[in-house]
């Protein structure tokens, strides 16, 4: 049959031919072809470097003996065989186990592990492996292509594709502290994806994919690569990460307006301090149950996941100022923060 065509004339006679109104233009093809192109080349780049991470656990009962507990994804991310994945799937593991996208199992040994931001480093020992480009996730903007690699359910290397849907959200680590510059995504993430990495277009690592909200649909989270290549460094080099502690236990509270207006305060929240514990730099300090932090170090910290954030290794053994209320006065202990040695909860 043959199709029909319109024809439109202009006042010079010109004539121009238009397809049918609801035919399809062979642009919508091209389109089309151009974002698969993009995610099977991607897919065939980084599924290489994607491994699925067996974790076991030491019986109670039978100490020789080990049961499952858990798997979950990683990617390799140098040749010579360091993996970064979740700390969630390998915390507290007596043994690890990585099969490699080319059916090879080998055994992995812990290099370090950060509940605090949810990720950690293993190692296998091997040579020649094919790793991961590490990207910039500074330079991410919201609605840009995301794909996700990991291996859900135990399905090995699955493919899902998304956007990046809002940038710079905050997540709570199991640990209790906040995980800041965190990236949204809508590419679709399940059980066993933890530790995958979220992939750009160009093929480099953007995030380590961590989490997501059930029932909720779209809405998954992943660790931006920047936070993860300053932690893994870290890691490698110290097995750990350094953060600083004073040993408060406290709660978020609001601030008297007579308070806040005649110490001239820039904030109206603060930190009520709950217990002080024996033997830490709180306690040399000065600092008493039912005082108010206000600010730590010049800065001002209205709760105490600000308070978290200037807790870094930067200000261990380094005397900074902490800024108090007690009843209606306004005091200035000097403090001088340790290494952190607790993660109880509610613990700083």
């Amino acid at each position: 049959m043959q199709d029909d065509f319109w024809f439109v004339s202009d006042d010079s006679g010109a004539t121009a031919t238009l397809e049918p109104p609801g035919a399809a233009g062979p642009h919508d093809d091209e389109l089309l072809d151009a974002y698969s192109r993009a995610v099977v080349d991607v897919a065939e780049r980084v599924s290489p470097a994607v491994v699925k991470i067996e974790a076991l656990h030491a019986s109670a009962k039978q100490p020789d003996a080990h049961r499952p507990g858990g798997s979950g994804s990683g990617f390799v991310f140098t040749p010579d065989g360091f993996i970064l994945t979740n700390s969630h799937v390998v915390h507290g593991a007596s043994r690890l186990g990585v099969m490699l996208n080319d059916g090879r199992q080998l055994h992995a040994t812990p290099v370090g592990d950060d509940p605090d931001t949810d990720l950690a480093v293993v190692r296998i020992h091997a040579s020649d492996l094919t790793s991961v480009s590490l990207g910039d996730s500074h330079s991410l903007r919201v609605g840009q292509m995301a794909i996700a690699i990991g291996n859900p359910y135990g399905f090995q290397c699955t493919v899902t594709a998304g956007v990046v849907s809002a940038l710079g959200r905050s997540l709570r680590a199991r640990s209790g502290r906040l995980i800041d510059n965190v990236i949204q995504t809508d590419a679709a993430l399940n059980p066993g994806n933890s530790g995958g990495p979220l992939v750009s277009s160009r093929g480099d690592v953007i995030g380590v994919n961590t989490a997501t909200i059930m029932p909720a649909q779209g809405l998954c989270f992943a660790i931006a690569i920047n936070t993860a290549k300053f932690v893994a460094s870290r890691l490698i080099r110290d097995g750990r990460i350094r953060r600083a502690y004073i040993g408060v236990a406290g709660q978020n509270v609001p601030v008297h307006r007579r308070l806040v207006r005649f110490h001239r305060l820039p904030l109206e929240t603060g930190i009520l301090v709950a217990s002080v514990e024996p033997n830490s730099p709180a306690q040399r300090a000065g600092l008493r149950d039912g005082d108010i932090i206000v600010a730590f170090a010049d800065q001002p910290v209205p709760d105490i996941d600000a308070l978290h954030r200037l807790m870094t290794d930067v200000q261990v053994g380094i005397e900074s100022p902490l800024t108090v209320l007690r009843h209606t006065d306004r005091l200035v202990l000097p403090i001088t923060p340790e290494e952190s040695r607790s993660r109880r909860a509610g613990a700083r």
